[in-house]
């Protein structure tokens, strides 16, 4: 899996964070954006037009939520903020004026980062890392993997090296959980079953045994300086939800589970690939995962490195590719699609194969 940062890292930026950033509840008629140059400045004010606080940038998230709730099509308020950055803020200081209906904005570190409904239900990274770790840290010889915490999300990749496997003599796979947060509006809390294979330090996301939670809330209301106070997320009516992840965590490395996904393994390694034209069937297994082409590119390398031109080898070539892109966020991505390309049904396989011959 893609390397990130230490746990201790991550949780110390994670409580930086939770001591630094601020929540308003406001009207966005009380916004007013304005270009300087290139960039975007997002101000806050009252009924007399008294600035509130500092003028703060946006981020890409930001952006993008703002145009989506001004109902502003994505390609033309990407192209105003590319070439017009003025006709941007024309455009949407005129819709804000529209709005009075509360919504939530979300600021860090002097930037607005995420522009949500009031029934936006805040389940933060300092809360969902306090009900978890401690149950991760339970588990004898638990080893943190990768973690990390993105503009959009935060992860915990831990993985329990006394429950493993031999999906063929030498490949060994361990047992692992993924935890992820998005305080930003972009998913759900997620804690998934991990899969870890020694050979390269793959991870492979079981993508279909995860339990979720949705930040939706009741409407949230206030009048008194437009701000959210501070208050405890996971509360007496998140209690069944806290308990429901303390159960997934331990569930995600149950050894009935794990020998589950490691018998759908063995069957993929099975499942061989129509070898007569191999590009063909990683390029529309590619198009139907939603890989992108140049990373498909980096799958055939990979799938051609391992020698292993079976199914099983195919979802390890995407996994393996997880650790050479960028993002993070993708990487994770990736991580979870190699899953899916792994338990794919016979007959889409049989029909990639074949549509590739």
């Amino acid at each position: 899996m893609k390397s990130g940062v230490s746990l201790q890292q991550m949780l110390t930026e994670v409580k930086r964070q939770s001591e630094s950033k601020e929540d308003y509840l406001i009207a966005p008629n009380r916004l007013r954006m304005e270009s300087y140059g290139k960039e975007m400045f997002l101000h806050l004010s009252d009924d007399s037009g008294t600035e509130l606080i500092e003028p703060m940038t946006i981020t890409g998230i930001a952006h993008r939520q703002i145009g989506t709730h001004l109902r502003i099509p994505a390609a033309y308020y990407d192209r105003m903020r590319e070439e017009r950055p003025d006709l941007l803020a024309y455009n949407a200081n005129t819709w804000f004026k529209q709005e009075s209906s509360q919504r939530m904005l979300r600021t860090l570190d002097g930037s607005a980062r995420a522009y949500l409904s009031n029934r936006y239900r805040r389940i933060d990274n300092i809360d969902i890392a306090g009900v978890t770790l401690p149950i991760l840290g339970g588990l004898p010889d638990i080893r943190f993997e990768s973690c990390q915490i993105t503009e959009s999300r935060m992860y915990i990749k831990a993985v329990n090296p006394r429950l493993q496997a031999e999906v063929s003599p030498g490949d060994i796979v361990q047992a692992g959980v993924i935890i992820s947060n998005s305080e930003v509006g972009l998913g759900s809390v997620s804690i998934q079953p991990l899969i870890y294979r020694l050979v390269c330090s793959n991870g492979m996301v079981v993508n279909e045994a995860a339990a979720r939670r949705n930040h939706v809330g009741r409407v949230t209301d206030s009048e008194e300086n437009f701000s959210v106070y501070s208050q405890a997320t996971l509360d007496a009516e998140d209690k069944a939800f806290v308990m429901k992840i303390q159960d997934t965590v331990r569930a995600a490395v149950e050894e009935a589970r794990f020998a589950q996904v490691v018998g759908k393994m063995q069957e993929a390694k099975a499942a061989q690939m129509d070898t007569r034209d191999v590009p063909a069937v990683v390029k529309l297994a590619s198009k139907e995962f939603h890989i992108t082409d140049s990373e498909s590119t980096g799958v055939l390398q990979r799938l051609i490195e391992s020698n292993d031109l079976t199914l099983y080898g195919l979802s390890n070539a995407v996994t393996r590719h997880s650790q050479d892109v960028e993002s993070y966020d993708r990487a994770s991505e990736l991580e979870s699609i190699g899953y899916s390309i792994l338990t794919m049904p016979p007959r889409q396989w049989s029909r990639i194969n074949q549509a590739a011959a």
